[in-house]
């Protein structure tokens, strides 16, 4: 296969084998997920034959990443976000703090510093977006309140891994691995700084640039976004309105990394949000839908890629403990939480699933870990591997929660039908009670009018 277009090599190998390999998944009736790994692994550097360009899947998947983003930020309106903010920040914070201890464990067992469980824990805390996007849109649960705080919650986390990806390299020389210089401006706010040192400087630069971001789109944005999907809807122009939804997705996404250091993914998450307030955002969701699903296949590709079958066999202990620590350990804690802040089963159980799964953050940081040397070698394959299967297994979690649910509707409906056929029943029903057109029974109000959505 020629190298000279590596571009268009990786585009054709990364599309054509993930058809090839989706379409066999969906034959086992296995989720179509496994396929696109499967299809990354083959072109990956760990397997005989055709390489393809990593560098390039990887920027290839992170276009993916910012168009589901995007399209998330359309169905999540600010007040959505500030309405689950009650459960998902707390709940966030102490799930981030059992699984990032629990790898610590994993870490010590190992024999590695304590910088480097440190690190290793971080990684496995966080939950793919993209992941967790495709369950609930497969589902048609984004909308839902259930989706709205599973989406709340790794918003959340993904700010706390924005944060850690800016500590990491000026604490380096602490966690045990190559110490990097801090930042000028830095140094600068803590030259000037009563008290503050370089690292004080370095969160409080970091919390400043966020949080200018968020009111530059929240106050300016929501003015300016809107008006222009309105003018350029004027032109009646299709192609204008489309160019113009990617222009935006794609603009603020590398604005918000390049000036203000917040990731692409919630630059991409702001942009859609301020975006949703305009009558148009139903029109702009369509346009950018092929594109993101098109982009969102790569990223399971690039994941594939970065998977090293070895792992399998010089490491099973450990990569059991990393798969149940991200299966397990992260799901109940998720679950706990829940409960715990006074929300029932069902909300419980959704977000248990969803945080059961790494993704784009995870590989990140454990790369960033491995770069800067406080990690070993070994941690990047148990997290990626630990990728793969939990992505693997997180669609059928959701399935059993698919199972669940309709067995809770048809019993609701069978205990409906007993209600209406048994004239016992009826008759021990008092008269106030019996159900009547202008007063529904308790039976009828609690059954909904349509299906629930799957969770």
């Amino acid at each position: 296969m020629p190298h000279e277009t590596p571009l268009i090599t990786t585009l054709v190998a990364g599309f054509g084998l993930a058809f090839l390999f989706g379409l066999l998944a969906q034959r086992l009736k296995l989720p179509l997920i496994a396929g696109y790994l499967v299809a990354g692994v083959v072109i990956g550097p760990f397997t005989p034959g055709y390489v393809a360009d990593l560098g390039l899947a990887s920027e290839l998947a992170e276009l993916g990443v910012i168009l589901l983003m995007f399209g998330v930020g359309l169905h999540f309106a600010p007040r959505d976000l500030m309405a689950v903010k009650a459960l998902a920040v707390p709940g966030a914070l102490g799930q981030i703090a059992v699984a990032t201890l629990s790898g610590m464990v994993v870490g010590w067992a190992m024999g590695w510093t304590l910088g480097a469980g440190l690190i290793f824990g971080i990684a496995l805390s966080v939950a793919s977006t993209v992941v967790l996007l495709r369950a609930l849109q497969d589902r048609e649960l984004v909308q839902t309140e259930k989706g709205h705080t599973a989406v709340g919650w790794l918003i959340v986390e993904d700010l706390v891994m924005v944060l850690a990806l800016v500590l990491i390299p000026p604490l380096a020389g602490l966690l045990g691995g190559t110490a990097m210089p801090v930042a000028q401006e830095a140094e600068i706010v803590a030259e000037v700084g009563i008290g503050i040192g370089p690292i004080a400087a370095t969160i409080l630069i970091t919390l400043v640039k966020a949080g200018a971001f968020v009111v530059l789109m929240l106050v300016i944005g929501r003015r300016v976004i809107p008006w222009i999907l309105h003018f350029v809807a004027h032109t009646r122009s299709r192609e204008l309105f489309r160019l113009s939804v990617l222009a935006i997705a794609l603009g603020v996404a590398y604005g918000a990394a390049y000036f203000f250091g917040v990731s692409f993914a919630l630059g991409a998450f702001f942009a859609g949000m301020v975006m949703s307030s305009s009558t148009l955002s139903q029109q702009a969701m369509r346009e950018t839908l092929p594109l993101r699903d098109a982009f969102a296949v790569l990223f399971f590709v690039s994941v594939g890629m970065l998977f090293n079958p070895a792992i399998l066999l010089t490491q099973p202990l450990a990569l059991l403990a990393t798969v149940a620590i991200i299966i397990g350990v992260k799901a109940a804690a998720g679950f706990y939480l829940v409960k715990a802040l006074g929300h029932g089963r069902d909300m419980a159980l959704t977000i248990a699933a969803s945080l059961a799964q790494i993704g784009e953050f995870s590989f990140i940081l454990i790369t960033m870990g491995a770069k800067l040397d406080i990690v070993p070698p070994e941690a990047r394959d148990l997290v990626v591997a630990g990728a793969m299967i939990s992505i693997l297994a997180n669609p059928l979690l959701f399935h059993l929660l698919d199972r669940r649910e309709a067995r809770k509707t048809e019993a609701l409906r069978a205990t409906a039908s007993s209600h209406r056929d048994d004239p016992a029943r009826r008759a021990d029903v008092p008269d106030e009670q019996a159900p009547t057109p202008d007063a529904p029974s308790a039976a009828s109000e609690a059954r909904p009018s349509a299906p629930p959505p799957a969770a």
